[in-house]
This record gives C-alpha cells, structure tokens and sequence, in this order.
C-alpha cells in the first residue's frame, strides 16, 4: 500500500461529450445535450459521488474548432457553475476567465460571488488566452505578444486579490440599533494605479468564504512558469511521459522559493486522458472505436492551431513541414513544444499524430483495466511527478461513471484517495490555507469607506 504523506487529488475535466475529438459521434455519449443544465448536473453529481476535489471547466472567447465537425460551444463557465452550486455540496467549482480580455474589478467581483453561492468552493483557472481569433472578438487584429499577457496577468491578479481584501473578514458588523451595517475603517478603497489598470475600489462584495478562490493555472512555457510559482496553488498540465512530468514538477517547484512559498503552497495535477475496459482489450478496442470515427479535416484544422502552422492540404500519411521555433509562437508555447517534440520523437505521420492527439490535445492518453489506470496514477504520483490528476474522460457521461465507479475504488482501497469529503470548502479539499487580509497601504487605508 502507498504512503499516505500527502494527500491525493483528482479534478474532473468536463468538456461537452467528452475529451475525445470524436466522441459525440460514438453511441455511449449525448451531444444533444451540451446546453441541457441537467446533463451538468448529472455529470456534476457523479463526480461528488466519486468524492472528487473539483470540477473544472475550459473556456475560450472564440469558437473553437469546427462546428461542422464537432460538438463545439456550449456554457460560459461562471454562470453554468453557479448553477452547479445548489446542486452540489461539497465538490469544488472551477472556472477558467481570461486575463487578456477583460477586467480585474468584473472578474474579481464574479468569483466573490461564486464563492458566497457554493459556501467557499470557488477556483479561477487563469489564462492570458492563446491565439488571433479571440483577439478578433475584442477589437484587436493581432493577439498581444506572449510577455506583454503575462506581465498584465500579473498586474490583474494583483489588483484582483487587493479587491477581495479590501473588505476585512469582520467588516459587517450588523449593529441595528446604532444604523451600521458595516464597519467603515474595514471596507477600503485599493486606489490602484499600474501600467495596465487604474482600479479605485473597494469591490461591492464582501469577503467570501474561502476570502480567495482557489487560483489555478495552466500554462507551461518560462513565463507560464514563473507565474504559477508566483502566484498559483494548483497548476493543470500536460506531459507524456513519467520523466518529462518529473522534470516539469522540479523545475516548477525551484522557483517557488524566490517567491516567498512553500512546496506545500502548490498542487501539480497533470492532465490524463483514462480510456477504461473490463479488461485491456476492451480499453484497446474502445480507443479504436474512438480513432475510426475522427474527421482528419478536423484534425488536422486543430494541430494548425496547435503548431501556428497551416497543415491544410498536407498528405496525411506524409512528416510534419519544417515548424518555426518556440520563440516565434505566439500562441500556447508549451503545447506547441510538446506536440512537436511528440512527434519527432515517435517519428508520427500527420495521421498518426492526429489519431494520438484525439483523446488529450496533447495530455495522457491511457488505455486500461482500472487497475493499471491506477497503477499510472500511483506511479507518477510516488515518483514525485504529480499530486494528483485532472481527469479528462475521453467520452461522457459514461467515461467520468466508468472512473468514478471503478478506478476510484481501487485508489480508495490502495489508501491513496479520500472515502469521505472532511472539509467544507475548496481549499480543505486541497489543504491549502485560508488567505488572511494583506496589510493594506496608507492610500487604501485613508480612503476607508465610512
């Protein structure tokens, strides 16, 4: 049995009829019922049964993919999760909201809200979003250059905690017989003034919960890095193999110290992608299934957009073209690296490629018995690379029933994964501390609201 010196974490990924690029096209999933509330809902309650960590939900600001080819569009995350509040309990609520294209006081203002609504289960999954055709939905033509993201993603996120601080946990004060509902010393303006933002504060919640959502990131290139050993205390990522994912975690991890933080501060949770069988064969021929029905059209339109490369009208059985380097993407470096490097690696066909990069857009994929998943998932996390996993089910709902039902059986009963929720908040789950309210500076501190 493993160790029990940390604890275990699993989030649920769920994106429409699954991970898998063909997966509305298989018998076992339900496309018709991306925007159905009650599908959610449903999918929602599994995971809490499975005793999961949290939810978690991508988002773009664009179209992604080809809606002629798959069951794309769907929920904005925030309001589909406010939603999934009053039917859940204990279960975590993880959006994803972009820094590049919108504001730190509307942003800040949601996740306050989102966390009064579950009882202090808020996360925010902090992108600087990827690519031109986002930008294009804002009024810009070309996306802001990768450096420029990060340093106003940064800058946001300061801003954005100093508005969930600027009203002290004991603020409301409630006194009906002297007319004060809160008190003024302890509801303060941020008077913020930076290079991207001018924000005056303070926000118009007041402290929630968990006093911040849980932050979350997921980018992997230097700058996504840095960020997240600044700032994030869960960090989604992809890797292939056990050593690049043991590499990933120690690089990330040394630059924790620069800023002031503690291994312990930080959850690293690779993505994995579990296609689950009775029996291998049974996963092996699921995987199949699952291949055969991809439109290579559509494939190949999403590996253009992973490698800024144009691929259409490339033979599908020929190499992939000479890329540009890494420093001349603009878009997602760290999936662009890692799909290119997969590909030189395993010397993959254009079709090939296509086909491994179906089930995870560059993830895990892991065909099995619940057994050996499980033996995937102790063995990356005993040898340092992971704390955890997100969970991508390849096809739903019947892949996230399949793992809930008998994978996390099988972790539970290795010692490795919870039986029972013994925290009431998010950040119980991930034994993350409470934030306390930041010394606030003398500007703020005068601008009290009386």
């Amino acid at each position: 049995m493993a160790s029990r010196r940390r604890p275990f974490h699993l989030n649920a990924f769920l994106m429409n009829a699954g991970h898998h690029d063909a997966a509305w096209r298989h018998p076992r999933t339900q496309p018709e019922r991306i925007t159905d509330l009650s599908y959610f809902q449903e999918l929602a309650r599994t995971a809490e049964r499975g005793k999961l960590d949290s939810l978690f939900l991508a988002d773009g600001l664009t179209l992604w993919g080809n809606a002629r080819h798959n069951a794309v569009g769907g929920f904005e995350p925030l309001t589909l999760l406010s939603a999934l509040a009053v039917t859940t309990e204990h279960i975590g609520l993880i959006a994803t909201v972009s820094t590049t294209f919108d504001e730190p006081f509307h942003v800040a203002r949601r996740f306050a809200s989102l966390d009064h609504l579950s009882g202090g289960r808020a996360g925010w999954n902090i992108v600087t979003s990827g690519n031109v055709a986002e930008a294009r939905n804002f009024g810009r033509e070309e996306h802001l250059e990768h450096r420029l993201r990060y340093e106003r993603a940064a800058e946001f996120l300061d801003v954005a905690t100093r508005l969930w601080d600027s009203w002290e946990d004991d603020a409301v004060v409630l006194d009906r017989e002297r007319g004060v509902y809160a008190d003024g010393d302890k509801v303060r303006a941020i008077g913020h003034r930076g290079a991207h933002f001018r924000v005056d504060g303070p926000l118009n919640v007041r402290r929630s919960p968990q006093g911040h959502p849980l932050l979350v990131q997921a980018g992997s290139s230097e700058d996504g890095k840095e960020f997240a050993a600044r700032y994030a205390e869960a960090v989604f990522t992809a890797q292939q193999t056990l050593a690049d994912a043991q590499t990933f975690a120690k690089d990330l991890t040394s630059r924790l110290a620069r800023h002031g933080r503690t291994r312990d501060q930080l959850k690293i949770l690779p993505g994995i992608c579990p296609v689950i069988g009775s029996t291998e064969a049974e996963a092996r021929a699921l995987e199949e299934e699952l291949t055969a029905l991809q439109v290579p059209e559509y494939g190949l339109q999403q590996l253009s957009g992973m490698l800024g490369t144009d691929l259409t009208g490339l033979p599908l059985d020929g190499p992939l073209p000479e890329l540009p380097e890494e420093r001349d993407i603009n878009g997602n470096k760290s999936r662009f690296t890692l799909v290119a490097e997969l590909a030189r690696r395993d010397g993959l066909t254009l079709r090939e490629l296509i086909a491994r990069l179906g089930g995870g857009r560059g993830h895990r994929v892991f065909a099995g018995t619940p057994e050996q998943i499980a033996d995937e998932l102790e063995e990356w996390f005993t040898e340092g690379a992971a704390d955890g996993f997100n969970i991508m089910p390849p096809h739903l709902p019947g892949g996230l029933e399949d793992f809930v039902d008998h994978v996390v059986p099988v972790l539970q009963r290795r010692g490795l994964f919870r039986t029972e929720y013994t925290g009431g908040t998010l950040r119980d789950h991930y034994g993350l501390s409470r934030p306390a309210v930041a010394p606030v500076a003398a500007a703020g501190r005068e601008r009290g609201i009386a």
